[in-house]
C-alpha cells in the first residue's frame, strides 16, 4: 500500500496505550481495492499507521472453531443476543498467536478476550478450552476448526477520537476440505470506536459508502456453504461474494 508512506508511524505499544479498544463498536465497509488503498493518503495529518520493524502491512491467519451443528454460526445468523466467536489469530510475520473469544457486549458492542497461545496449536482449542468456557460461562460442546481466513492488514490510529481503522486486502477463505474463495479485487475497511462515528466513518459516508453486514467467519462460511441460513448477509453475499 504505497499510500501508507504518506502517514507518520505509530508503534504497537503506543497504539495499544491509546486505542486498545477491547470493548468497542465496529463498522465494516466493503470497498473496491483501489478505493481502499487510497484511503490512507486522504487521512494525511489525521492518522498514523502501525509500523513494526519497518513493516506497515502484516499477514494474518484466523482459524474459526464451531460445534458440529454450527451453534456459533447459527446464533449469528439468527442474531441471538448471546452470540459468540472462537478463533485463533496468528500474526504470520511475527509468529505470534492468540486464542480469542468475541462476545456481544452492552448495546451491541463487541467484547474481545484473548489468551497468548502456541502457534503450533492454532488448529485446536484444547490447550485453551478452560479459557473459552470461562469467558462463555458454559461449555458449548466440542469445538473443531470450521474455516480459515487469510488476509493482509494495515492498521491506522486516528488522532481525533483515538479510534482505529483496519484495511484488509488479499482476502481468502478456506474450509477444512481445502475448498476456498479468494477476493483480491475487494478490501474490508473496519472502524473501531468507543461508540460514536469516527472521522473515517464520516469520510466514507460523504463518499456514499455505508456500513455493511459482514462477518469474516459467518459471511465467509455462508459463501462456501450456500445451504446454510444466510438471509442476514444476503445482500452482501450477492453483491460481493461471487
Amino acid at each position: 500500500m504505497s499510500a501508507l508512506a504518506t502517514l507518520e508511524p505509530i508503534s504497537l505499544d503506543e497504539l495499544l496505550e491509546k486505542a486498545s479498544l477491547q470493548t468497542r463498536v465496529d463498522r465494516k465497509y466493503v470497498l473496491p481495492l483501489s478505493e481502499a488503498l487510497d484511503l490512507p493518503a486522504r487521512l494525511g495529518g489525521q492518522a498514523r499507521v502501525l509500523e513494526i520493524d519497518g513493516q506497515r502491512t502484516f499477514r494474518y491467519r484466523s482459524t474459526y472453531f464451531d460445534t458440529h451443528d454450527l451453534i456459533s454460526f447459527r446464533l449469528a445468523a439468527h442474531r441471538r443476543r448471546r452470540r459468540f466467536k472462537v478463533r485463533t489469530r496468528t500474526y504470520l510475520d511475527s509468529a505470534l498467536c492468540w486464542l480469542e473469544v468475541k462476545t456481544e457486549g452492552y448495546r451491541g458492542g463487541t467484547v474481545k478476550d484473548r489468551l497468548p497461545y502456541q502457534t503450533c496449536d492454532h488448529e485446536t482449542v484444547t490447550p485453551g478450552r478452560w479459557f473459552v468456557d470461562d469467558i462463555l460461562g458454559t461449555s458449548v460442546g466440542s469445538l473443531t476448526p470450521v474455516l480459515t481466513t487469510n488476509y493482509r492488514r494495515a492498521t491506522l490510529h486516528v488522532f481525533a477520537d483515538d479510534s482505529r481503522v483496519t484495511i484488509d486486502t488479499s482476502l481468502s477463505w478456506t474450509d477444512p476440505s481445502g475448498f476456498g474463495l479468494h477476493l483480491p479485487q475487494l478490501a474490508i475497511v473496519e472502524t473501531k470506536t468507543r461508540s460514536a462515528a469516527s472521522p473515517v466513518d464520516r469520510l466514507l459516508w460523504a463518499d456514499g459508502r455505508r456500513p455493511v453486514r459482514i462477518s469474516k467467519y459467518a459471511t465467509g462460511l455462508a459463501a462456501l456453504r450456500p445451504e446454510l441460513p444466510a438471509n442476514r448477509w444476503g445482500r452482501t453475499l450477492r453483491r460481493y461474494f461471487v
